[in-house]
């Protein structure tokens, strides 16, 4: 099969197949909240034991993204190694597994097991995407395609969300009253698996600008070494946990500790190879800044339909309607965001405006949703409308983001920028479902979970005031200007 290269003329045939990525990628992990509360709310399956269910949900949720974090910057790091490409293809394939067999299980650690590999998997997605992006669109339209692409993200949440109560109906009809939620990770993970080899048929088609000359298996061997390690330690941590009866808010603090961990090994083994990415100083702010982004991202991902449910008392249909509200702002917020970003730039302006502003103003929106509920507010029109507002501004300041850190780094060490930058992020994803179900366990409500939300998210807003884009390359090394102010 002859092989070409992604040119400036069919850079949109990549965009589009990320951006279906993004889709089934998002709808892999984040089907995992409305299936856990369906669980914990009609009493079925290894939930009903539980004395803490929402903090034994939010632990398994935690556990997922655990996986998914600490193959953040290895995905990277291989992509940038054996090929972008390959990368995601593996990656795709081997989270649609994981959701397909999460259907399988009936067993808490079965389950949990499964979460981990899809975890695994779809860690190895965003950093090479993102390099992707980056690699095939002309300089002039980077935002823009950052932002275009992960629109899939908002839209594969959205349409999880809202299908989710029809797709465990289903699954009622056909295996049964409390056997439901099995249906979700059937068909979601069937999806993926599609659309996974897709990718390895495309793919082969193509090749990248710098690592073309690996194949498949190596790169399979590759992330073996990092998933297999990853695998074992995560699931130790929950088995060991469970057994002894640590909270799921300490397991969760112990996985931190790993990711931590890596960071550093990263730093120690990999300095001097890696310097331009882990010694910049600008990156490492947008890094540590962005632990409030993925903190808010899968907090109200996993969680928005029981803040609603409980807020409004309304029946688990309303509720997915009303928080689907949440990733219906993403749809029109991350092109838009993105296209904002590029403008900054072609009137010579910094990105970093728009950045530092768009989620200020999220900030201050999400403290005014806990203000709300903190009043006994429980209309679920006041929840949708603050839910897709605040959203909108949260996804116009993520592509802008993205395309800084493509902007602070080279080509050839892209995905490791990326992949340390989802590494600290993801560090938020993981603390933030299972401290937000503590939270709701020993309150009653939601109320402090959101407020404290808010606060991370306005505390990020002043590391990003130190970021100084004028510390950019001003060329970047595979010859694009780079004007930045």
């Amino acid at each position: 099969m002859s092989s070409i290269a992604i040119s400036s003329r069919n850079y949109r045939s990549m965009w589009t197949l990320l951006f279906m990525g993004w889709m089934v990628s998002a709808a892999d992990r984040s089907i995992s909240g409305p299936v856990v509360t369906w669980m914990i709310e009609h009493k079925v399956a290894f939930l009903l034991a539980s004395a803490h269910p929402y903090a034994l949900g939010g632990l398994i949720g935690s556990v997922l993204f655990t996986g998914y974090m600490l193959m953040q910057f290895p995905g990277g790091y291989l992509g940038d190694k054996f090929g972008h490409r390959q990368i995601i293809a593996i990656g795709l394939l081997l989270g649609g597994l994981g959701t397909l067999v999460s259907g399988l299980l009936a067993t808490l650690i079965g389950f949990v097991a499964v979460r981990v590999i899809t975890g695994i998997g779809d860690g190895m997605f965003f950093a090479n995407d993102r390099t992707l992006v980056a690699e095939v669109t002309p300089f002039a339209k980077r935002g823009l395609g950052m932002g275009v692409v992960i629109t899939g993200f908002s839209i594969g949440a959205t349409l999880e969300t809202l299908f989710a109560p029809s797709m465990i109906n289903w699954g009622s009809a056909v295996f049964g009253a409390n056997e439901g939620w099995r249906m979700p990770f059937y068909l979601i993970g069937g999806l993926t698996l599609i659309l996974g080899g897709c990718m390895v048929l495309y793919f082969r088609r193509t090749h990248t600008l710098h690592t073309s000359k690996f194949s498949y298996a190596a790169a399979t061997f590759g992330v073996g070494k990092y998933g297999v390690v990853f695998f074992i330690i995560i699931l130790a941590i929950f088995m060991i946990a469970d057994r002894i009866g640590i909270s799921s808010w300490g397991t969760a603090v112990i996985e931190l500790v790993f990711a931590l961990a890596l960071i550093g090994f990263t730093f120690l083994n990999k300095g001097k190879g890696l310097s331009s990415v882990l010694k910049n100083k600008d990156l490492m702010l947008l890094n540590i800044a962005s632990i409030a982004v993925l903190w808010n991202l899968w907090f109200f991902t996993f969680w928005s339909v029981s803040i609603v449910s409980d807020g409004a008392h309304s029946s688990f249909l309303q509720a997915a309607l009303t928080a689907a509200f949440n990733g219906v702002g993403g749809i029109l917020g991350y092109p838009v965001g993105g296209w904002l970003s590029d403008y900054a730039i072609r009137k010579g302006w910094s990105r970093k405006p728009f950045l530092v502003s768009f989620t200020f103003i999220q900030g201050v929106l999400t403290l005014v949703f806990a203000i709300y509920l903190y009043q006994g507010g429980n209309s679920l029109l006041v929840m949708g409308v603050l839910l897709f507002i605040t959203s909108l501004f949260f996804n116009f300041m993520q592509p802008i983001q993205h395309a800084m850190v493509s902007d602070f780094s080279s080509s050839v060490q892209r995905g490791s920028a990326f992949g340390m930058l989802n590494l600290f992020g993801e560090m938020g994803a993981v603390i933030s479902p299972a401290l937000g179900g503590t939270l709701r366990d020993a309150t009653g409500s939601w109320n402090s979970a959101v407020l404290l939300d808010a606060i991370v998210v306005l505390v990020s807003v002043i590391l990003m005031l130190f970021v100084n884009q004028r510390r950019a390359m001003s060329k970047l090394s595979n010859g694009e200007a780079a004007t930045v102010s």
